[in-house]
């Protein structure tokens, strides 16, 4: 099977984006759709996003990175079936195909930024090595209305044409260093973490997906009004690189016997042998997402 084959069996080809949200995903990095999810799939995602949390407490996102300021879970396709429907999120996935070709999911995520926390400074979420060194497509899934006052994430549309900032380590693969030229310092913000003069907040209703190139520059902002901003974080990434989570080394016996050939595909599960019986079990260390670096943070118990 391949990513062709795979997408059609789920009813999605690159064919699906539109003329325009393809030109904007080429000029500015990004484009948003509404109503992709139910009124009805956005209400069971949130309410397993709160009994997960409810399990994980503070070392919500563990495996991947823990965030002060904002609950993060992570490993979710393992734990919940009510996510598998993002396995068929048609705007993500025809997107990294048009955009990466042979894909695979990259990891899915967590997050929601708690009154007065959030602001975190623009970033990318991958290196690049060349001009079309194209790794990641990441998306927002609303599970909540994300508004200018919530926290939204804000880009700097065009700014995936750019030189990568700020990548978290756990992201940069086998890049030891990214290049920076002269130019590219000019352009470079001296505070990633105040206001870019070109930023635009994403907002949308809950159940919308905002699509962003993973090169672009973007970051999550202040939640000023402390109104729940939970969003998924569906990344898919490039077939031949790393995923950011191991979907094949952490594969629970339930995920396994409940994929679809084409979901197995997606995930990059199929043929292995399920590690884990029932809930995942929480490890002795998580890492802490502190700004561009990830740091190890060793539990208490």
């Amino acid at each position: 099977m391949n990513t062709q084959e795979a997408l059609a069996k789920l009813d999605i080809s690159s064919d699906n984006l539109t003329a325009t949200q393809r030109k904007q995903f080429d000029d500015d990095g990004y484009f948003v759709v509404e109503n992709v999810f139910s009124p009805a799939e956005v209400k069971e995602m949130r309410d397993e996003f709160e009994r997960l949390r409810g399990i994980e407490g503070e070392y919500g996102g563990h495996e991947v990175h823990i965030e002060p300021g904002a609950p993060r879970l992570s490993n979710l396709f393992n734990k919940s079936a009510a996510f598998d429907r993002c396995l068929n999120c048609t705007p993500t996935l025809a997107a990294a195909h048009y955009l990466l070709g042979e894909i695979r999911v990259y990891s899915l995520n967590a997050r929601n930024p708690l009154k007065g926390q959030g602001q975190q400074l623009l970033h990318s979420d991958v290196p690049r090595v060349s001009p079309t060194d194209w790794r990641v497509v990441n998306s927002m899934v609303m599970l909540d209305d994300m508004t200018l006052d919530n926290g939204p994430t804000r880009v700097v549309p065009g700014s995936h044409k750019w030189v990568p900032i700020n990548v978290p380590d756990v992201n940069m693969a086998e890049v030891k260093y990214i290049e920076v030229t002269p130019e590219d310092k000019k352009i470079m913000p001296t505070d990633p973490y105040a206001p870019h003069p070109e930023e635009i907040k994403l907002t949308g209703k809950a159940g919308s997906v905002a699509v962003i190139n993973g090169h672009i520059w973007h970051g999550g902002t202040r939640n000023e009004t402390g109104a729940p901003r939970r969003v998924l974080h569906l990344a898919i990434g490039r077939r031949n690189l790393p995923q950011q989570f191991n979907e094949r080394a952490n594969l629970t016996d339930d995920l396994y016997h409940r994929a679809s050939p084409s979901q197995k595909f997606l995930l990059d599960i199929d043929g292995a042998t399920p590690r884990v019986k029932g809930y995942p079990p929480m490890p002795k260390s998580a890492r802490l997402w502190t700004a561009a670096e990830t740091v190890e943070v060793k539990k208490n118990h």
